[in-house]
């Protein structure tokens, strides 16, 4: 039985987790939302080595200094570009280690199941939570790993389809839910053995149909899975913070799901299975040759220099070339000058919800500026400029106008509708989604090529000279 004490100290732990999920809400209170959610991490980790006559301790302390060490590390050194593939990670982490834990607790339960009417003892539902935690914890850590493999280019982006695999998927995928109901009814070992091996093949199944920029979503959907593993195994081990930590997990990762999937203008189940019938947000990725306008860093400061309002675009690009500081240094000077200027941010710009506002907040941009989506979208025919710093699908008119594009029905930012368009590229490469943008070739749109943090300070540069 838990002591008392035990159970206050693990919900008072369980609301600080529920605090620091509202306090992550908003970018005022994020910091003291994720330093709470940490802390009482570290308090619950802490309560069992007190009460509990644990077992292994040395071995315990090592798995817990190696974790440390490896997020320490992480922290210090994965760039802000590569926290998708960091997120993945920790989902498949959580995942494979909710499955594990499951499968030795079914090895724990073995003694009492072989005894005469120990199935009683255990009960039904606790076996079912285990069969569940099993392979569901399995879909994800498989699936996670092939989502990192390919957003860190380990792998293709590309859909990866095969004759047969939906045949493959689905008989996988019965199979588990037969072996499930069975673990329940005929419990053994070897079944959730089997039953992790099926979790593990069907999280590959699953992501593999994935590419382009719908790889992020797969993450969010994976996310949810490792929370409702965790809840179950909060379940089975009686531990009534996990079941609330994983609930929490579970439920706001199903939520941003269907939030970017709205995002997309597209369905969970099309993001999913899509490519199994030819549609994928990844399209052919070939070089446009169609000619276009060009300009230098002087011509493009002049447009800013008499613009009285300009609105920013920012996507991966910016990310990739770390030019934000540079960028927010421009827009203040655009700013003193009398300009109005905002930041227009699309929900999936990036490669995750909120990447572009965490990176324009390390460079010190007042969040005022950033503007959702809904709230910009009607200023931009208002725009005297509009620049696009590395965005490309989220200001891509194909979204509305090309049935067959991959991206078509999805959402976008109107900058098409400004007086005149400003679009920083490396090259002509197509964005994420792999397609022509029509933008490009635009009439008021005038291309700015290079890197984007040389192309910045280069812009900078002329415009403090002007």
């Amino acid at each position: 039985m838990t002591p008392t004490w035990v159970q206050l100290v693990y919900l008072a732990c369980a609301v600080c987790f529920i605090l620091a999920l509202k306090g992550l809400s908003g970018p005022k209170t994020a910091r003291n939302g994720n330093l709470l959610g940490a802390a009482a991490a570290v308090v619950a980790v802490i309560v069992p080595f007190i009460y509990l006559d644990l077992d292994h301790v040395p071995l315990i302390l090592v798995a817990i200094a190696i974790g440390t060490v490896g997020g320490v590390v992480g922290a210090q050194r994965v760039q802000m570009t590569q926290m998708p593939q960091m997120v993945a990670l920790f989902n498949g982490v959580g995942g494979g280690a909710a499955a594990l834990v499951a499968l030795l607790e079914l090895h724990e339960m073995m003694p009492f199941i072989e005894l005469e009417g120990g199935r009683n003892a255990v009960g039904w539902f606790t076996l079912a939570a285990t069969a569940f935690t099993i392979v569901v914890g399995s879909v994800s850590f498989a699936g996670s790993l092939i989502t990192f493999a390919k957003l860190q280019e380990l792998m293709t982006s590309r859909p990866v389809v095969f004759p047969g695999l939906p045949l493959v998927f689905a008989g996988a995928l019965l199979a588990a839910v037969v072996l499930s109901v069975t673990t329940v009814t005929s419990t053994a070992l070897w079944m959730g053995i089997v039953l992790a091996l099926l979790g593990l093949l069907i999280g590959v199944l699953l992501v593999l149909p994935v590419g382009g920029a719908d790889v992020p979503i797969v993450i969010s959907l994976l996310n949810a899975f490792t929370g409702l593993t965790v809840a179950a195994g909060g379940y089975i081990l009686s531990n009534t913070l996990l079941l609330v930590a994983g609930t929490l997990v579970g439920a706001s990762g199903t939520f941003l799901t269907l939030l970017m999937a709205n995002a997309m203008g597209r369905s969970v189940t099309n993001i999913l299975f899509g490519a199994l019938k030819g549609g994928s947000t990844l399209g052919s990725g070939e070089v446009s040759q169609r000619p276009v306008r060009s300009a230098g860093p002087a011509d493009v400061a002049i447009m800013l220099a008499y613009a009285d309002r300009v609105i920013i675009v920012p996507g991966y690009g910016l990310a990739v070339a770390q030019a934000q500081h540079t960028l927010r240094e421009l827009v203040d000077v655009l700013s003193a000058r009398g300009a109005k200027v905002d930041y227009a941010i699309h929900p999936v710009a990036g490669r995750m919800p909120g990447h572009m506002n965490v990176l324009l907040a390390e460079a010190q941009v007042p969040y005022e500026q950033l503007k959702e989506m809904d709230d910009i979208n009607g200023d931009f025919k208002d725009a005297d400029v509009v620049l696009v710093v590395g965005a490309n699908d989220v200001v891509n008119p194909a979204a509305r106008s090309e049935p067959s594009a991959p991206i078509y029905g999805m959402p976008i930012l109107n900058a098409d509708q400004a007086k005149q368009v400003v679009f920083m590229k490396r090259s002509m490469r197509p964005g994420f989604a792999g397609i022509e943008n029509e933008l490009l070739f635009q009439e008021n749109t005038t291309l700015l090529f290079g890197d984007a943090k040389e192309s910045m300070g280069k812009l900078l540069n002329e415009v403090k000279a002007l």
